[in-house]
């Protein structure tokens, strides 16, 4: 792959230009999931009081977000959420 340009020669720039894409891509399916719980619940009327949604978006967890999006689809109050 290369950037403008330019080919990654060594084996350790292409090493962590990979992990350095991973790592980056992981970080965008967690905002990703983080929206869409966020989503679900505004859909439903929910408030999202801001200690909750920054315990939202500051996860990291894919599979926690992926419970929370099931979750927001059947909780009353948004504190249930975190339960």
């Amino acid at each position: 792959m290369n950037v403008a340009g330019y080919k990654w020669q060594s084996e350790f720039a292409k090493t962590h230009r990979g992990e350095g894409r991973a790592e980056g891509r992981a970080e965008g399916r967690a905002e990703g999931e983080a929206k869409a719980v966020l989503l679900v619940l505004g859909a439903r009327g929910i408030t999202v009081p801001n200690e909750i949604r920054e315990h939202i978006t500051n996860c990291t967890d894919t599979d926690q977000l992926e419970r929370w999006v099931q979750r927001a689809a059947i909780i009353d109050k948004a504190e249930d959420l975190l339960e």
